[in-house]
């Protein structure tokens, strides 16, 4: 497996998430979608294939409350 550079990714969190840091941040790299905790910048980053994250966030919006 080949590492993933991250030191260009431009993360974004979500315009509804609140200004305490408690927020989840994303970036698009290479066609992928890396996934890290904004309390823990240089923790550890799920990386997932675009195909995957888009599925993921479709099924949470579909059982998210109206």
């Amino acid at each position: 497996m080949t590492a993933l550079d991250l030191t260009r990714a431009d993360w974004r969190t979500s315009t509804r998430s609140s200004g305490n840091g408690n927020c989840v941040e994303v970036a698009t790299v290479d066609g992928r979608v890396a996934v890290r905790d904004s309390k823990d910048r240089g923790g550890p980053v799920l990386v997932f294939p675009s195909a995957t994250w888009v599925a993921f966030v479709t099924g949470v919006d579909a059982v998210r409350p109206g």
